[in-house]
């Protein structure tokens, strides 16, 4: 999953840049380079040779985008694996957004029909959902979210972990079969919002449905004209459709709850003691969720009240360690293979990559495929989305990593990475090959059309430079091809971000003030 992606506040006094409404396709000004990005190198490795891999697709859900454009984690099996291209290193180009003064991360990326960018770009007024032109990365429209209540409170209390710890308010959103945007913002309402261009040549946002989920939801929550709420604030986490159509959402507290959206009719139970601060993914076998103590399958009754088919407890360990969220899984299931699902635990000495077989008429004492143990004692975690395809998962380490002023002054983490193949006889799992690339918290991604890995990397540099990376890595080796230097300094930091691949082959990675790309040259 992506974790405190949008978090854009640090420093409560920076004014907030905010673009006009709907405003004309301009040059996006540059995000700024910190000192040292000439004495670092810009390219490493060699040009590669695209390799498809072979393997079959993700089902296309009937009621998202095509898989590839629908949401953060590509498609509703949540794969991280796109049937395009991207750069191949050969002469990359690198260009870049700067959204605000200071923030402004866009994070969750999707594409329209026409290959514009649909995401969400944090600010210190809120969230804002914005079309981006592909190329020159200018705002073509922006339709503003309502201020998180997190962000309220880490200003008035200097307290900035209530930003870093809420994956709230919009992040992560989906695009519908009909390029609609649909999301939960901080007011636990659920929008879906259209674009369209006018005569004019101009684009906007228009909202083409509003749900009000505060009968369900607990709402108390701190805003400028509530300071000391004394009731319950239950964000709203994460939105996905079921394969009838249904919209499944989710809250931190643990509620899970689905809309009709012919009818508008809501229904919900809650995990009682249970956070959830992951998305989900979606199957026409069910819903599969993970909280901070277990994985479910959901499916709606004849009414819609979601109803648990199965629930399966993992070693959630002793702690929260630095590099996560909550005492809990960081990762949104993987529905791959023939009938897998794929989460990693929170043990304590060392994380585990656990496979599940997803059937409902499955014996209890053959539910769990296997428990994989990753990257060294002591030292690991994730708080991002696995890869899958075909049988095989790659997880990332993204223990020590917790806000960009984590690794300034040249600093890195552990870092590394790892496949793991479910055998072909579904009697176990193996470790295909493990990489000590540094990436600290990025959801990578993995284009099927070339075999490689994107990544978004950072070194320790012993001059205190802070130079960042995107990297692609071989994903039948594990061994980097090569990597194009995008930016020096903690603005470029993508602070939980993901990776995204457009179909136009470019890679584009969201970055604490804005967004950057990077593409293949001439």
């Amino acid at each position: 999953m992506v974790r405190r992606a949008l978090n854009c506040a640090v420093i409560p006094a920076v004014a907030v840049v905010v673009a006009m409404y709907g405003i004309s396709p301009a040059r996006a000004d540059a995000i700024p380079q910190a000192p040292g990005h000439r004495l670092v190198s810009h390219y490493d490795g060699s040009p590669a040779t695209a390799e498809p891999v072979p393997g079959q697709a993700p089902p296309q859900h009937p009621f998202l985008a095509p898989n590839g454009r629908s949401g953060m984690h590509a498609d509703a099996a949540g794969s991280a694996t796109y049937p395009w291209s991207g750069p191949l290193g050969r002469n990359p180009r690198v260009t870049s957004e700067k959204i605000a003064a200071l923030g402004g991360e866009c994070a969750t990326a999707t594409f329209d029909a026409g290959g514009r960018l649909v995401t969400v770009c944090g600010t210190f007024s809120g969230f804002k959902v914005k079309l981006l032109d592909p190329r020159s990365l200018a705002t073509l429209a922006e339709y503003p979210l309502p201020q998180r209540s997190s962000t309220v409170e880490a200003i008035t209390s200097l307290d900035f972990s209530k930003i870093f710890k809420d994956t709230s308010g919009g992040a992560y959103f989906y695009l519908d079969d009909q390029d609609r945007a649909v999301l939960a913002d901080s007011r636990q309402h659920v929008l879906r919002l259209a674009h369209r261009q006018s005569p004019d040549g101009s684009w906007k946002f228009t909202v083409d449905d509003d749900w009000d989920l505060t009968g369900q939801v607990p709402h108390d929550c701190a805003s400028w004209t509530n300071l000391r709420p004394s009731g319950t604030c239950d964000p709203l986490t994460s939105v996905m459709p079921d394969w009838q159509g249904r919209i499944w959402w989710v809250t931190r507290q643990g509620r899970v709850g689905t809309l009709d959206p012919a009818t508008g009719a809501l229904r919900s139970v809650r995990l009682a003691g249970e956070e959830i601060q992951n998305s989900f993914s979606v199957a026409e076998d069910g819903v599969s969720i993970v909280s901070d103590h277990a994985l479910y399958s959901f499916r709606a009754t004849a009414d819609g009240t979601p109803q648990v088919q199965w629930r399966q407890t993992y070693d959630r360990g002793s702690g929260t360690k630095p590099g996560s969220v909550n005492q809990g899984s960081g990762t949104t299931p993987d529905l791959f293979g023939d009938g897998y699902v794929a989460i990693t635990d929170n043990a304590d000495d060392r994380m585990n990559v656990l496979v599940y077989r997803r059937g409902v008429d499955v014996p209890a004492d053959r539910r769990l495929v296997c428990t994989v143990p990753v990257f060294r004692s002591g030292a690991s975690t994730t708080d991002n989305s696995l890869i899958s395809w075909g049988n095989s998962l790659v997880v990332e380490n993204n223990y020590g990593y917790e806000n960009l002023t984590t690794l300034l002054l040249g600093k890195s983490v552990v870092g590394g990475a790892s496949r793991v193949d479910v055998r072909p006889d579904g009697s176990g799992c193996d470790t295909v090959w493990e990489s000590g690339i540094r990436s600290p918290s990025t959801v990578p991604k993995l284009s099927t059309a070339n075999g490689l890995l994107y990544f978004y990397e950072k070194e320790p540099n012993a001059w205190g430079i802070d130079a960042w990376y995107l990297s692609a890595v071989d994903f039948r080796t594990g061994q980097r091809r090569w990597r194009r230097l995008t930016g020096t300094g903690p603005l470029y930091d993508n602070n939980w971000a993901p990776i995204t691949i457009g179909p136009d082959g470019t890679a584009y990675v969201g970055v604490f003030n804005g967004i950057v790309a990077v593409r293949d040259g001439g």
